[in-house]
């Protein structure tokens, strides 16, 4: 029995020794650029599931962003698990906390990550989404108007 708790104990110490693998977060910034004036609001969100994207609501563990607009605005995540992810963003142009659209058609501007396409709707996440490795994750995304 006395010999079994060393052992336990040898294992514990081999894996808290310096160079032992663990999983690590990772950094995740993201410039924006193409922002046409300098008012109001970026708001962005970071997620890993699916079901909850473009707007983040339905994920509890998303990372939410609101930064004030500039020529070009930096969004940094902080540190994330390494996966799979989406981002979406949004100028609120009049800081009133959503996107306004006319007649459906988005009357401030949008992006996501990848910058991926637009038919009719939001993308989906597979369009969106980028993998975050182990080293830091730096993105750029433009941001698109339609009026």
């Amino acid at each position: 029995m006395r010999h079994r708790s060393w052992a336990v104990l040898a294992l514990i110490a081999a894996s808290a020794a310096p160079g032992a693998a663990y999983a690590q977060d990772t950094e995740v910034v993201v410039e924006v650029t193409g922002l046409r004036s300098s008012k109001g609001m970026v708001r962005a969100c970071l997620t890993a599931q699916a079901e909850a994207f473009p707007n983040c609501d339905k994920d509890p563990h998303a990372r939410k962003l609101n930064v004030a607009a500039a020529p070009e605005v930096r969004l940094d995540f902080g540190a994330v698990p390494e996966g799979r992810y989406a981002i979406a963003v949004i100028h609120d142009e009049n800081g009133n906390g959503k996107l306004d659209t006319t007649l459906m058609i988005p009357r401030e501007g949008f992006g996501f990550s990848r910058d991926a396409p637009v038919h009719m709707s939001a993308p989906h996440f597979d369009k969106a989404a980028f993998d975050v490795p182990a080293q830091a994750a730096h993105l750029t995304l433009k941001m698109r108007y339609l009026l």
